[in-house]
C-alpha cells in the first residue's frame, strides 16, 4: 500500500503520494495540485564517476499533451523534442535541487518530472520542484534536502501565493522560489518594473509559504523514507593532497594578478601541466587527487584576495563595474544594431521588424496555443570563450539566458495596438567572460532604441556574486567566470532606473539569507544606475523614425462583413493584390488590415486595391456596374467586387419594358444608382433614375425656346 499525504496551500490541497507508481525508481512521487498532477522519479547510479569535474545530474521535465485532452501536431502525432518552456521548467528544478546534494557525490543522478494532467490554472513546473525533492528525500539517494517551490503574484499591492494562469495576467510580479530551511536556494522571475524592496517581500513571502511544504515532505520521508545509501567521498588532504598546494599556491598566486582572462588561463593550464608531470605517478592512479587538489588551491586564492585584500582577480575593488563601452547602428542594412561591451564580455544585439506572419507560434499545456510578437534569441558559439566546439542546436543554457533578457526587456516594450511590428532581437556573445546575458539585455535594449521601437525606459542588467566563508560575506558586483566558478551565488538583475524587470539567482551554499539578498538588491540597484547612465550617453531615446530598410506597416479598417471580399475564392483576389504590389498583407477578424512594405508607394497602391474590394454601396451614389445574371423580373448587376444589387424590370427604363434582354445583356456595362438598402443589406439599383436625371440636366443646358410673341418688330 502506498502513502498518501496533503496540507491546504492557497486554498487547494497539495497531496504528495509514493508507493502506488513508478515503484522501480529510487524514488518515485505523484504530486496533484487542484487538478494538475506531476509524476517525480529519482534515480542515481551506483556506480561514481572518479574524473566528473561536476555533479553528473540530468533533469528532464517532460509535458505530455493528453494531460491537456489533446492530440499533437505534426506527422508523427506524438511528442517531439523538448520546447523551450520544457527546457526552462527542467532547469527551475535542476537549479532548484542541484545546490543540495553532498559535495562529492558523483553518481549519474536523473531526475524525470512527467505532467500526467494539468487544469490550464495550477502551474505544473511548481509541483514538479516539489516532486523531485520529495522523489530524493524518499529515496536512498544521498542529498541534503528538502527543498519547496512556490509562485508568488502581486495584485493590487498584496502578494497572492502560487497565483492562477488568470490571476498572473493581473501581477506586476511573477517570481518562483525555491527555499530551504536556511534559505532562498533559487530564484527565477520577472516585473513590471517593481522597486527592489517589493521585490525582495515577495521573495521572503515566497520563502513563508514553503514552510508547510518542507513540513509535508519531512512527514513523507518519515513515513516512507528509505536508508541513505552510503558513498565514499572523493579523498581530501594526506601528505600529497599538501604536498600539491603547497607548490601550487604562490604561482596560482602570481597568475590571478594577471588582468587578462586567455593569459590568465594560459598560465594556469601551463601551472597545471607542471603539476601533473611533477605529482602524478606513471600509473594515473593518484591523478584525480592532484587534480582536486590544484583546484582546492585556485579556489582558496580567489576567495583569500576577495576576503584579506579586498581584491579580485582582475583587481577591482568589490563593487567595482567593469569599464563599458556601447556604439550603435552598425550594421548597415539590418534594422537596429547595438555592440555592448563590458570589460572581455562583448556582445552584439541585433533588432529586425516583421509582421503578423512572422509571430512565433507556441503551444503550451496552460495557455494553450499562443502567438509571441516579441522573440529574443541568444547565442553562445565556442570563439567566444576562445575554445573550439561543434555548431550544435541551441543549448539549454543558451535557451535560459535568452528566455531570461526576453523577460527583461518586455515590460518596457509598447503595446501591439501601438507598435503593430513582430520584433526579433538577437544577441551574439562575441566575447565572454561572465555576465553575458545582463549584456544581451543591455546590448538589447540599445538594438532597439536604435530600430526607433518607442520603449518606455532603458533597461540594463547587473550579476552579482556571493563569497561566504564563516561569519565573512562579501558582495560582489559585476562577476567574471572566475568569481562565478569559485563563488557561492550568480544573482541576474535587470531593470529600469525606477525598478526590477527581471531576476534569476542561483546559489552553491544550502541557503542564502534576506540580510545577504536585501544588501545585494541594493548593491546590483546602484550598479544599474551607474550602465544606464553610460548607455544614455550613446542613445537615451529611441529614434523618430525607422530605418529605411524596416517594412513599414500601414493599418487600415474595413467592414469584418467584407473581409470575405478583400480575400476572394481560395484567397484568389488577396493573392493577386500582393502579386501586383509585393507587399505583405494581414487581415485579422475584427476588420484591420495591416500592410506592410518597406516601400511606400507599393503600400498605397495596396491601400487602393483593399479598399476597392471592400468598398460599400452607398444610398444615392451612382455605379457604373456590370451585368452578370437577368432573370423575369429584373437584371444583378455588381457595382462593386463582389457587391451585387438589383434593376427591377421596372428601373431599366423610362418607358415600360416587356422583357429584360431588350434593355440589357449579361456583360452590359451600365451606369445605375442605388435607391434602396434594406435591413439585410439587399440592395435596389436604378437605371431609370440615371435616365431621367440625364434628361432633365439636357433640359437645364438647353437655352430656352423663344415664342412668336417674343420676336423683335420692325
Amino acid at each position: 500500500m502506498g502513502e498518501r499525504i496533503s496540507i491546504e496551500l492557497a486554498g487547494r490541497n497539495l497531496i504528495l503520494e509514493t508507493g502506488t507508481v513508478a515503484c522501480q525508481a529510487d524514488g518515485s512521487v505523484l504530486v496533484t495540485y487542484g487538478e494538475t498532477v506531476v509524476l517525480v522519479t529519482a534515480v542515481s547510479s551506483r556506480e561514481e564517476r572518479e574524473e566528473a569535474d561536476f555533479f553528473p545530474l540530468l533533469v528532464n521535465y517532460i509535458e505530455m499533451t493528453y494531460a491537456a485532452g489533446r492530440i499533437p501536431g505534426g506527422f508523427f502525432k506524438r511528442e517531439g523534442r523538448p520546447t523551450d518552456q520544457e527546457i526552462l521548467n527542467s532547469r527551475i528544478i535542476d537549479r532548484s535541487i542541484r545546490p543540495l546534494f553532498p559535495p562529492g557525490f558523483l553518481g549519474d543522478t536523473q531526475v524525470i518530472a512527467t505532467v500526467l494532467s494539468v487544469d490550464q490554472e495550477n502551474d505544473p513546473s511548481i509541483l514538479g520542484i516539489i516532486g523531485a525533492s520529495a522523489a530524493l528525500e524518499i529515496s536512498d539517494i544521498p542529498f541534503d534536502g528538502p527543498v519547496a517551490g512556490v509562485r508568488v503574484g502581486r495584485i493590487d499591492g498584496e502578494f497572492v501565493l502560487n497565483p492562477t494562469t488568470s490571476e498572473l495576467e493581473r501581477s506586476d510580479v511573477d517570481i518562483v522560489v525555491a527555499a530551504n530551511r536556511e534559505g532562498i536556494v533559487m530564484v527565477e522571475g520577472g516585473a513590471k518594473i517593481v522597486e527592489e524592496k517589493a521585490i525582495l517581500d515577495a521573495i521572503f513571502f515566497g520563502y513563508e509559504a514553503a514552510r508547510p511544504i518542507l513540513d509535508l515532505q519531512e512527514e513523507l520521508r518519515e513515513k516512507w523514507g528509505k536508508e541513505k545509501r552510503v558513498y565514499t567521498p572523493p579523498e581530501e588532504g594526506g601528505p600529497l593532497w599538501e604536498e600539491v598546494k603547497g607548490y601550487v599556491m604562490p604561482l596560482l598566486s602570481e597568475a590571478f594578478r594577471i588582468p587578462a582572462k586567455i593569459e590568465r588561463r594560459d598560465r594556469i593550464e601551463q601551472i597545471f601541466q607542471e603539476v601533473q608531470e611533477r605529482f602524478v605517478a606513471e600509473d594515473g592512479t593518484n591523478r584525480s587527487l592532484v587534480k582536486r587538489a590544484f583546484e582546492a588551491a585556485e579556489r582558496e586564492i580567489v576567495r583569500s584576495g576577495v576576503f584579506k585584500e579586498g581584491r579580485r582577480v582582475d583587481g577591482r575593488g568589490l563593487t567595482d563595474i567593469r569599464p563599458i563601452s556601447c556604439e550603435v547602428g552598425l550594421l548597415p542594412r539590418t534594422h537596429g544594431s547595438a555592440l555592448f561591451r563590458r570589460g572581455e564580455t562583448q556582445v552584439l544585439a541585433v533588432t529586425t521588424f516583421g509582421t503578423s506572419e512572422d509571430e512565433q507560434k507556441v503551444e503550451s499545456l496552460l495557455e494553450g496555443e499562443i502567438y509571441k510578437h516579441f522573440m529574443l534569441h541568444y547565442n553562445f558559439p565556442p570563439y567566444c570563450v576562445g575554445e573550439v566546439a561543434p555548431l550544435r542546436a541551441p543549448s539549454r543554457r543558451e535557451i535560459g539566458h535568452g528566455a531570461l533578457a526576453e523577460r527583461a526587456l518586455v515590460p518596457v516594450l509598447p503595446s501591439k495596438d501601438e507598435f503593430p511590428y513582430t520584433i526579433r532581437v538577437v544577441s551574439e556573445v562575441l566575447e565572454s567572460n561572465g555576465s553575458s546575458s545582463m549584456a544581451t539585455v543591455c546590448g538589447g535594449c540599445l538594438s532597439l532604441m536604435d530600430a526607433g521601437v518607442p520603449i518606455k525606459a532603458s533597461v540594463a542588467g547587473i550579476a552579482m556574486g556571493l563569497m561566504m566563508e564563516g561569519d565573512q560575506v562579501a558582495i560582489l558586483t559585476d562577476i567574471i567566470g572566475d568569481e562565478d566558478h569559485h563563488g557561492d551565488m550568480d544573482f541576474k538583475i535587470a531593470g529600469t532606473r525606477e525598478g526590477v524587470t527581471a531576476m534569476q539567482m542561483d546559489v552553491k551554499v544550502p541557503g542564502v539569507s534576506k540580510e545577504v539578498m536585501e544588501r545585494a538588491l541594493e548593491q546590483a540597484r546602484e550598479a544599474r544606475l551607474c550602465v544606464l547612465e553610460v548607455m544614455n550617453k550613446t542613445l537615451d531615446r529611441p529614434r523618430s523614425e525607422l530605418s529605411k530598410h524596416a517594412p513599414r506597416i500601414v493599418t487600415i479598417q474595413i467592414n469584418p462583413d467584407r473581409i470575405k471580399d478583400v480575400i476572394g475564392p481560395l484567397g484568389k483576389n488577396i493573392r493577386s493584390i500582393i502579386e501586383k504590389t509585393g507587399v505583405k498583407i494581414d487581415i485579422e477578424e475584427n476588420g484591420i488590415v495591416k500592410i506592410a512594405s518597406p516601400n511606400a508607394q507599393a503600400i498605397e497602391e495596396a491601400i487602393a486595391l483593399v479598399k476597392q474590394s471592400a468598398a460599400e454601396a452607398k444610398l444615392g451614389e451612382v455605379y457604373i456596374g456590370i451585368v452578370k445574371r437577368i432573370t423575369d423580373f429584373g437584371a444583378f448587376v455588381e457595382i462593386l467586387p463582389g457587391v451585387e444589387g438589383l434593376v427591377h424590370i421596372s428601373q431599366l427604363a423610362e418607358g415600360r419594358v416587356r422583357r429584360v434582354s431588350d434593355v440589357v445583356k449579361v456583360g452590359d456595362e451600365i451606369k445605375v444608382k442605388v435607391i434602396e438598402i434594406d435591413r439585410e443589406g439587399r440592395i435596389r439599383l436604378s437605371r431609370k433614375a440615371i435616365l431621367q436625371e440625364e434628361r432633365a440636366e439636357r433640359r437645364r443646358r438647353e437655352p430656352p425656346k423663344r415664342g412668336f410673341h417674343h420676336r423683335r418688330r420692325y
